[in-house]
C-alpha cells in the first residue's frame, strides 16, 4: 500500500469525525455561542491529549520550538472553526460542506507559496472539476447569497491555511506536540473571545456529552488529518475530504429533513471524479519515480 492510499484511509477517520462534530455542533448551539463551544471543546481536548500522551509516553515530544508557526496555524483554524460552527446553524449542512469544500482548491493554489510544493496541471484540473461540482450543489446567486454562505466560504479559507501550516509542521514536529498546542492555544483564544463581554455561559448537563463528542471528534479528526498530511502532499490529501458531501447530505435529510435533489447528486459525482483523478495521478507519478 503506497502512501497516497494510506493517507486516503486516514482521511476516512477524519470524515467520520467531522460529520459527528457537525451533528453535535448543531445540538450545543442551542445554548452556547461559537466561542464558548470552542473554549469548552479545547479544555476537554487538553485533558484528552495530556492523558493519552502520558499513557503512551509521548509527553517528552512537547517542546517550544516553532511556537510562531503553531500560533499562525491555530489562529487560522480557530477563525475557520468558529465560522463553520456558525454556518451549520443557519444554512443546510450540505450547503455548508459544499462551500467548505473550496478548501482543497485554496490548498492546491496556496501550497506552492506556503510549502514550496510544485503546482501540477492535473491538480488544477481536479480542483476545477471539484469546484464546478460545488457550484452545482450550492447554486449561489446574487439574490440567494447569505452571511451563512459567506461564513462557510471564509471558514474554508481558514481550514486551507490551517492544513497547509499543519503539513509544514509535520516536517519537524511530532503529532503529540501539534495536538497539544492545538488544544492549549485554542482554549486560550476561546477564553479571550468568549469572555470579552464578561458573560460565559455554563453548559447544562444535557449539553456536556455533546461537548465531549465535539472535543473527541475534533481531536480524532485532526489526528487523522495530520497523519494523512504527513504521508502525502496537501494538494492530494485535502480533496479526499470531498467524500463528506454526500454523507452529510444524507445526514441532513435523515436528521433535519433537509432536501436532497438531483443537483446534489450531480455535484457529488463531479467532486468524486475530480478527487479520484487527483489521487490516481499522484499515485502513478510516485510509482514512476521509484
Amino acid at each position: 500500500m503506497n502512501d497516497t492510499f494510506k493517507a486516503a484511509l486516514w482521511m476516512t477517520g477524519a470524515i467520520a469525525s467531522f460529520t459527528s462534530m457537525a451533528i453535535a455542533g448543531r445540538a450545543v448551539s442551542l445554548e452556547l455561542d461559537t466561542f464558548e463551544i470552542m473554549m469548552y471543546r479545547s479544555l476537554v481536548g487538553i485533558v484528552i491529549v495530556v492523558g493519552v500522551a502520558s499513557l503512551s509516553g509521548t509527553l517528552t515530544h512537547i517542546h517550544r520550538r516553532n511556537l510562531g508557526l503553531h500560533f499562525v496555524r491555530n489562529i487560522s483554524h480557530f477563525a475557520g472553526q468558529n465560522l463553520w460552527f456558525y454556518a451549520i446553524t443557519v444554512i443546510p449542512l450540505a450547503q455548508v460542506f459544499a462551500l467548505e469544500f473550496t478548501s482543497p482548491i485554496w490548498a492546491i493554489l496556496l501550497s506552492p507559496l506556503i510549502l514550496g510544493e510544485r503546482l501540477r496541471r492535473i491538480g488544477l484540473v481536479a480542483a476545477a472539476i471539484g469546484f464546478v461540482g460545488i457550484l452545482i450543489v450550492a447554486r449561489p446567486t446574487p439574490d440567494s447569497v447569505s452571511f451563512g454562505q459567506l461564513a462557510a466560504l471564509l471558514a474554508a479559507i481558514g481550514f486551507a491555511l490551517s492544513a497547509l501550516f499543519t503539513r509544514k509542521l509535520t516536517r519537524t514536529e511530532p503529532i503529540t506536540c501539534i495536538l497539544f498546542y492545538l488544544t492549549v492555544m485554542q482554549a486560550a483564544f476561546g477564553i479571550i473571545f468568549a469572555g470579552f463581554d464578561g458573560d460565559i455561559a455554563l453548559p447544562t448537563a444535557a449539553m456536556v456529552p455533546w461537548i465531549v463528542l465535539i472535543a473527541c471528534a475534533g481531536l480524532v479528526a485532526h489526528f487523522c488529518l495530520t497523519t494523512a498530511l504527513g504521508l502525502a502532499p496537501a494538494a492530494v490529501v485535502m480533496p479526499i475530504d470531498f467524500v463528506r458531501l454526500p454523507l452529510i447530505a444524507l445526514v441532513g435529510a435523515l436528521l433535519y429533513n433537509e432536501a436532497i435533489d438531483i443537483f446534489v447528486v450531480i455535484g457529488a459525482v463531479l467532486i468524486f471524479g475530480g478527487n479520484y483523478l487527483n489521487i490516481i495521478s499522484d499515485s502513478r507519478s510516485r510509482l514512476a519515480k521509484k
